[in-house]
């Protein structure tokens, strides 16, 4: 029995209907850019395996820091106990966050960074001795699949099966090109109708991820922190995917000239090699949990808490991210996107073509509404994995955002096979 069939006997995929899907692809192994299934295939990995490699796979250099980690300290409670991995990490994240941040929370992934960032700010509130309980957040946002992070999330498919558990979240529009005026409108109406009462605005800074990879500009984010700060309403910046070098700079929130109160990373971390994620705040934040009162404690936690190993991996990937060349390959697949943006601009497949540093995406204009469940995101994902390369699309958006050590021969290979499928494939 080959590693598919045995996986079809007792696997649980997420985000996958089993009745609708093939049988999983079995990876056996990587290498840079490649993934190798068990009968000897490759493929080019041009989604980072859901956004989160950034040097390849199989690093040796990352895998050389974990090996000697685990030879030292694979593990210990967080709570009364520390270690060197943790604060070292800590202290090096702070010196690439936007300004401000302060102090590092440790977790397990976007979801549960997302979940810490609410919870700190509304007990914020609370421990000043104000009773906040509103949070915004952008139309089309996805902030993860925990329930606190799903009720900050879009209302969506997504989330249908549990919406009467969810808490009430303000959503205001995305200010997309054009639109800003609107989005800066109904922010400050949404601040006049509830005044005093909202704790926190929560966004994905200048790309929305999951929710189709949505973009808009710098500036109009920074308008709204500003309104945001100036009506005692704290910031919260989901760095998960835009983090660690994505959009070009080592976080999104480094294009603003304000800065948010919290940050979340999760994915790029540890370079894709092992689940991790944290939560960054400000002195003022981390202060007001400070107290002779054990009930203003922040009660949060897990059981691998800034787990050495995973650290580890963070602080290697951060070595790797912080040398020269891989911030120049940064910068090549940045601009190889914006030759690939005015090469297909009168594309008739191709509609709002976009990128954002290292994230190219666009959209296919079909006959039927576009969502998540389009038929067209399975047509192509098949037709990509038959030419050896891995996209996953959203529905009918199409993205590129592969490991910073791929090659302009394996971009270029990604870009033509885009460019066939517009060829070849009738939408009809």
């Amino acid at each position: 029995m080959n590693l598919s069939f045995r996986d079809s006997q007792v696997i649980w995929h997420p985000y996958t209907q089993a009745r609708l899907s093939g049988p999983p692809i079995a990876i056996v192994t990587g290498e840079g850019v490649y993934l190798y299934d068990e009968s000897g295939n490759r493929y080019i990995d041009a989604v980072s395996s859901w956004w989160v490699n950034l040097h390849g796979h199989a690093h040796p250099y990352i895998a050389e820091k974990v090996s000697e980690q685990l030879l030292k300290l694979e593990h210990v409670i967080f709570a009364g106990f520390t270690h060197q991995p943790a604060i070292e990490l800590a202290e090096r994240l702070l010196t690439i966050l936007p300004a401000g941040q302060a102090r590092i929370f440790y977790s397990d992934n976007g979801s549960t960074a997302t979940e810490v960032a609410v919870k700190m700010s509304l007990q914020y509130w609370r421990n000043k001795g104000f009773q906040k309980n509103k949070i915004i957040a952008f139309q089309h946002a996805y902030h993860g699949d925990t329930f606190g992070a799903m009720s900050i999330s879009a209302r969506s498919s997504f989330t249908d099966a549990f919406s009467d558990l969810l808490f009430d979240v303000i959503h205001i529009p995305l200010p997309c090109k054009g639109e800003e005026a609107e989005t800066l409108r109904v922010i400050e109406e949404m601040i006049e109708e509830h005044e005093g009462n909202i704790a926190a605005f929560i966004f994905e800074p200048l790309v929305l991820g999951a929710g189709g990879m949505l973009m808009y500009e710098a500036e109009v984010l920074d308008k709204l922190i500003t309104i945001c700060s100036a009506n005692s309403i704290l910031t919260i910046a989901d760095e998960v995917m835009t983090g660690f070098g994505r959009t070009g700079k080592h976080f999104a929130c480094d294009y603003l000239k304000a800065s948010p109160d919290i940050v979340c990373m999760s994915k790029g971390i540890t370079g894709g090699t092992m689940a991790f994620g944290a939560t960054s705040c400000t002195d003022e934040i981390y202060s007001a949990f400070l107290s002779d009162d054990r009930g203003k404690t922040f009660f949060h936690g897990h059981s691998y808490t800034a787990n050495p190993v995973a650290c580890a991996a963070a602080l290697a990937s951060m070595d790797l991210l912080m040398r020269e060349e891989c911030m120049e390959r940064i910068e090549e697949i940045s601009a190889s996107h914006r030759e690939f943006i005015l090469k297909s601009q009168d594309s008739k497949t191709f509609k709002n073509l976009r990128s954002q540093g290292t994230i190219l995406a666009m959209d296919i204009e079909t006959p039927e509404e576009s969502s998540y469940f389009h038929s067209l995101g399975s047509r192509l994902y098949s037709f990509f994995i038959e030419r050896g390369i891995i996209l996953r699309p959203l529905g009918n958006t199409l993205y590129v955002m592969p490991p910073y050590c791929i090659t302009k021969v394996d971009l270029d290979l990604v870009y033509a096979a885009i460019e066939s499928f517009a060829k070849e494939v009738s939408l009809e």
